[in-house]
């Protein structure tokens, strides 16, 4: 029976002619330009750690918790941008819209180089930030405007593990460059991470300016024929919508279940990523004095590796099982109990904890699959409501973060980050206990509108006997 399900998985026909092509043209065109903005978008991010362990602590002379300050800024910025980017791309065309946030956070990037002080990074991140906060909740919009529920997982698998790859490739890129550019024009390695950093993101930007295939709706790309457009839109449930901008559209987002349930999933969920969004293993390195700079940037890439595993895993598996994207809350839950425990034991060996940290890269595997989870529940919901709830989930999830990361795993923490041990357990306890209710919730909304298509369709029945009738008399 299973090696049946896994055939019909694989080599499931396509219903409509001409589906596969189409949908290999958007897997290139769109997956490439996303993947490789998040790519981008994640490497100019997570290269702040990479900076910081590679000289740039010593050079601006950071003191207490200003790095963590650092990150909570640009989660300031993050989290102002988050919503109002996805409504704009509700009005405003992609392939605008991206490449234009992709220059901006680009040059934001290239400005770091010149920094001579936290506050001046801190400024930066700021607005790196606002723009940065376009391409995850935005790409997971597009997704769910183009692809199929059988579709999605994989797609938003492939997308989140780009941006881990990103996180992977920073420590290889700042080891590369500070063996050879550290010193060279009289900038140190550091300096120059950041200035490619941000020259890599242009001719990407280009690349999304002339190919990205905006929405199906909305798309004019060249290499889209006019039957595949129409087959595009026909392929995505047909949802009335109505003007959002007003005071109705705030009041159906606000009184909406989908909105309470799915941000406060994100926002427990984002937490448990909390070990390897903080650059734990790297900043629990640095404090034992025992590393050297070529290991402090490598090593750390093994937890970006499990994420893109467990991402790709948990996504086409989530896929296979018919969309049950609820297995992950759980699959977290465990991890973040039993790795927190781990690193709490006071006789873990060094290997055990590194062994901790590598494992919670897992927990990655939540942002493709939830997402997708959300795109799912409200594929029958108006787009302008599913743009908000996306949006709103990554920005709950950040609020919370800017001030969580302070309270629980700042630098000066390291080692032990014992406060921050005890509240990843907690985290994962509530996590598994509301991705139960949602999973409730959920399933009694599908229920409901099952029942209200099988009534439409008896009294589309009735209707047509009936008029079949008066026929015949007449």
């Amino acid at each position: 029976m299973a090696f049946k399900r896994v055939r019909e998985y694989v080599s499931h026909p396509y219903e409509h002619p001409g589906e596969g092509k189409l949908v290999r043209k958007l897997d290139f065109f769109i997956l490439t330009f996303c993947c490789l903005m998040y790519f981008t978008n994640y490497l100019d991010r997570s290269n702040l750690a990479n900076a910081y362990v590679s000289g740039m602590k010593e050079d601006l002379k950071f003191k207490g918790n200003q790095f963590n300050l650092i990150n909570t800024i640009f989660t300031v910025g993050y989290i102002l941008g988050a919503i109002p980017s996805n409504l704009a791309l509700y009005h405003l065309k992609p392939r605008i819209f991206f490449p234009l946030m992709m220059l901006i956070w680009g040059a934001l990037t290239m400005v770091t180089a010149a920094a001579q002080h936290p506050r001046d990074i801190m400024a930066i991140r700021f607005f790196q930030g606002l723009a940065e906060s376009s391409t995850f909740v935005g790409t997971h919009y597009i997704l769910g405007s183009w692809y199929t529920a059988r579709e999605l997982g994989k797609r938003s698998g492939i997308f989140t593990s780009s941006g881990l790859a990103g996180t992977m490739f920073g420590g290889f890129l700042q080891t590369a460059i500070h063996s050879s550019l550290d010193g060279a024009k009289g900038l140190s390695g550091w300096r120059w991470l950041f200035i490619i950093d941000g020259l890599i993101t242009i001719p990407i930007a280009l690349y999304g300016l002339f190919l990205f295939p905006d929405t199906p709706s909305t798309t004019s790309a060249f290499y889209l024929t006019s039957s595949e457009r129409a087959l595009a839109i026909s392929r995505v449930p047909e949802v009335p919508e109505r003007r959002p901008w007003n005071l109705a559209f705030v009041k159906r987002v606000f009184t909406s279940w989908y909105w309470y349930g799915f941000v406060m999933l994100w926002i427990i969920a984002g937490e448990t990523e909390s070990f390897s969004s903080n650059s734990l293993l790297s900043i629990y390195m640095k404090s034992t004095k025992k590393y050297t700079v070529a290991q402090l940037n490598n090593y750390p890439t093994g937890v970006p590796a499990v994420g893109i595993i467990s991402t790709l895993l948990w996504a086409t598996l989530t896929d296979f099982l018919g969309g049950k994207r609820y297995l992950v809350g759980y699959w977290i839950a465990v991890t973040g109990i039993v790795t927190s425990a781990m690193i709490l034991n006071p006789g873990a060996s060094v290997a055990s904890k590194f062994g901790a940290f590598y494992w919670a890269g897992s927990v990655y595997a939540c942002q493709a699959t939830f997402f997708a989870w959300a795109n799912d529940a409200m594929r029958y919901e108006e787009d302008s409501l599913r743009a908000v709830v996306i949006a709103s989930m990554n920005t709950g999830s950040n609020a919370v973060n800017a001030w969580w990361s302070l309270l629980f795993y700042t630098a000066d923490m390291a080692p032990k980050f014992t406060k921050g041990m005890w509240a990843m357990i907690g985290t994962c306890i509530a996590l598994a206990l509301w991705t139960s209710g949602l999973l409730y919730m959920t399933d009694k909304a599908e229920k409901k509108r099952l029942v209200e298509i099988t009534s439409e369709n008896v009294v589309v029945e009735k209707n047509f006997e009936a008029s079949a009738g008066e026929d015949v008399n007449v």
